[in-house]
């Protein structure tokens, strides 16, 4: 595509933008423009559906198009713009291997596209010269203007008929164009910049060479390199190297086996819930996973990075480190134990489902750590297929309402668990039909909480719940029966019809 045809895509794209998501939350309008999007460039021959990483790449943007109408979540649409991100960083580097290299690509992308559309509007030519010279050649004007409003100061301090003159003057001016621009709704050349932004993003693409070049040569498996084998203190370097991880790992197993052997104790068979919060006992098992996960992978990548792998005298260290990786399996599900009795006594929230999506990427990046010693792959591999379970595990949990789930389940386990009003007050619209309570089942709530959960800090109040829902849902109807078809979403309509089912006349609420 010629540049020329690029800047008059980037405008229409623009003009698009702005027609469908002016003043409208996104809703039907998010999955539109990305179904033009993705006909244009089928259309236009732009898309390459060859490879692995295309064809994952489209699928995920088309799932969570579709998923931004049917579950409509902030966590939803999050997810459609980093499909997005994704599927422009394929589109740049079709061939890549890695869905890591096609992020990174979209990233620098993003900054350059702008660059290249303010380029592409200074070199544009009127009357034979770029616009960029006319704005060069209008810079000797600057002074002189500054200037000019000096003086005006001077004079309007040192005479007041000439500062009402000019007051009156002001006035006249700012009527006239207040009468002109009185009915115009600049908003819309707001929607209409953003639209320009994402636009020059996906039209105007830059290749970065070394992201490409790096993962042109990138590859699963190590390969072997000989070189000049160093000597310290008469010993071979790679022995030395290999006593170090085998010392490391043997500790780091022995303290690790502590900790574990403590929680299987404690966590799994001996757990005790004395009214305290489970908070600090679910982060920190949560934080100290993290951390150790990391430093599996740091250890694994330092020792196994090269000629160690191909090591004759290798099985200890290989040993210590399945252990070791097994040892972080244990910690995974001592950490799944210690959320399931947080949401067992405290219910559902998004980061307590957080830790479940966690736990399963852990899982699968212990198996390809053990798979990068056992089979001796590479660091490409290692990150490669971790961000391909990322990118998966993702795409597949934004098809969820974990609003609605989220809200029918803590009412479900009132009668066992802590109903915390306050958070499930700030759930999305949508919920609004399962958030609606009447006042006697909340005070029955209430009654059973304060049996079980008799905790010093004061939460919201039935009545004050039942305040705010009541006046969420006037504002949710109002909105959004003053909304478009383009922000329509299938959460929300049904949540529209079932509120306004319960006002009808013979229904009970």
């Amino acid at each position: 595509m010629n540049k020329k045809n690029q800047f008059g895509v980037v405008i229409l794209s623009a003009v698009i933008i702005t027609i469908l998501f002016h003043r409208q939350p996104p809703g039907l309008n998010v999955f539109i423009y990305e179904m033009l999007l993705i006909i244009w460039l089928i259309i236009t021959k732009q898309i390459n559906i060859s490879g692995k990483i295309p064809i994952i790449s489209i699928t995920g943007l088309g799932s969570t198009a579709i998923f931004t109408v049917v579950t409509n979540s902030t966590f939803s649409l999050f997810i459609n713009f980093v499909a997005l991100f994704v599927f422009i960083g394929m589109l740049i580097y079709p061939k890549a291997k890695s869905l890591i290299t096609a992020t990174g690509l979209s990233y620098i992308n993003f900054l350059k596209s702008q660059i290249q559309f303010i380029n592409e509007i200074s070199g544009s030519k009127y009357r034979g010269q770029k616009l960029g010279t006319y704005l060069w050649k209008f810079r000797i004007f600057i002074i002189p203007v500054i200037i000019i409003i000096l003086f005006v100061i001077i004079y309007r301090a040192s005479n007041p008929m000439f500062d009402d003159l000019l007051k009156s003057t002001g006035i006249f001016i700012g009527e006239f164009v207040e009468s002109i621009f009185n009915d115009f709704d600049f908003s819309i050349i707001f929607t209409f910049l953003i639209g320009l932004i994402i636009s020059n993003y996906f039209i105007y693409r830059y290749a970065f060479q070394p992201f490409m070049a790096r993962d042109l040569n990138s590859s699963d498996a190590l390969i072997r390199r000989k070189t000049i084998i160093r000597k310290d203190f008469g010993i071979n370097s790679l022995k030395n190297e290999y006593k170090a991880g085998v010392f490391l790992l043997l500790i780091l197993n022995l303290i690790l086996l502590i900790l574990n052997v403590i929680d299987i104790y404690w966590v799994w068979f001996n757990f005790q819930w004395e009214g305290q919060y489970l908070k600090q006992f679910v982060h920190e098992g949560t934080y100290l996973l993290i951390l150790s996960i990391i430093i599996s992978i740091v250890l694994v990548l330092y020792y196994f990075r090269g000629n160690l792998n191909f090591y004759a005298n290798n099985k200890l260290l290989k040993f210590l480190s399945y252990i070791w990786l097994g040892q972080n399996g244990i910690l995974t599900i001592s950490v799944a134990i210690r959320n399931f009795w947080y949401i067992y006594y405290f219910a559902l929230a998004y980061k307590r489902i957080g830790v479940i999506i966690f736990l399963f990427l852990t899982i699968y990046g212990l198996f390809t750590v053990l798979s990068k010693v056992k089979y001796s792959k590479s660091a490409f591999y290692l990150f490669k297929t971790n961000a391909l379970a990322l990118y998966f595990i993702l795409v597949i949990s934004s098809a969820f309402n974990w609003d609605n789930i989220i809200a029918i389940y803590n009412f479900r386990h009132s009668g066992k668990s802590f109903v915390h009003l306050d958070y499930l007050a700030t759930l999305s619209d949508n919920t609004l039909p399962v958030l609606d309570k009447s006042l006697p089942e909340l005070l029955s709530i209430q009654k059973t909480q304060i049996e079980m959960f008799p905790f010093e800090k004061k939460y919201m109040t039935p009545d004050e719940y039942h305040q705010i829902i009541e006046k969420r849902k006037i504002n949710f109807l109002q909105k959004w029966e003053s909304q478009s078809f383009l922000s329509w979403n299938l959460p929300d309509y049904m949540a529209y019809k079932k509120i306004m089912g319960q006002k009808m006349p013979g229904q009970e609420k």
